[in-house]
C-alpha cells in the first residue's frame, strides 16, 4: 500500500480495483468503503481504476479488501 501521511494527521492511501468501469461501480466501491471506521473520504476513478482513501490511520489491507469484494469488485493491491 502506498501510504502518505498529511500535516493534519490523517493518512492517504491509493489502491488499484479492477472490474470498474462506470461512475455506479465508482460509487459503490466509495460507499464500501467509507463504511469503514476512521475513513474520511473516498475517491474511486473507473477509468484509471484506482481509489484514493484518506483515513485517520493507515487502514488494515484486509478490510479494504473486503469493502471491495462486497461492491462485487476485486482489489488488486497498491496502486
Amino acid at each position: 500500500m502506498t501510504a502518505q501521511t498529511d500535516t493534519q494527521g490523517s493518512v492517504t492511501a491509493v489502491y488499484k480495483v479492477s472490474g470498474m468501469s462506470c461512475g455506479h461501480c465508482e460509487g459503490a466501491v466509495s460507499g464500501e468503503i467509507s463504511g469503514i471506521p476512521g475513513v474520511d473520504s473516498v475517491k474511486a476513478v473507473a477509468a484509471t481504476g484506482e481509489v484514493t482513501v484518506v483515513s485517520d490511520t493507515p487502514l488494515d489491507e484486509e478490510a479494504v479488501r473486503t469493502a471491495v469484494d462486497e461492491a462485487g469488485f476485486e482489489l488488486v493491491g497498491p496502486a
